[in-house]
């Protein structure tokens, strides 16, 4: 299983904050998760759109395992 987070726009756009599942077959990084959550998504979501793995950040290219949690994001900016 991994838990997927979604934060601000991203989830506005798939209308959950939290989805947990079984790791798709051939599903391997994160980019992979998030193709398969937004696979039926015909909104426009956030870009460009940030990504953490148990809580670090990461890029859409690493590597999932079962057990992990995964969140995307927008930039954030503040002052």
């Amino acid at each position: 299983m991994v838990t997927v987070r979604c934060f601000a726009a991203m989830r506005e756009a798939l209308g959950h904050d939290t989805l947990r599942f079984a790791v798709p077959e051939g599903c391997h990084t994160a980019g992979d998760i998030l193709a398969f959550v937004t696979n039926d998504c015909q909104k426009d979501l956030p870009k460009p759109l940030l990504v953490a793995i148990n809580q670090e950040h990461a890029a859409l290219n690493s590597p999932i395992r079962d057990g992990d949690e995964i969140a995307f994001f927008p930039p954030v900016s503040g002052g």
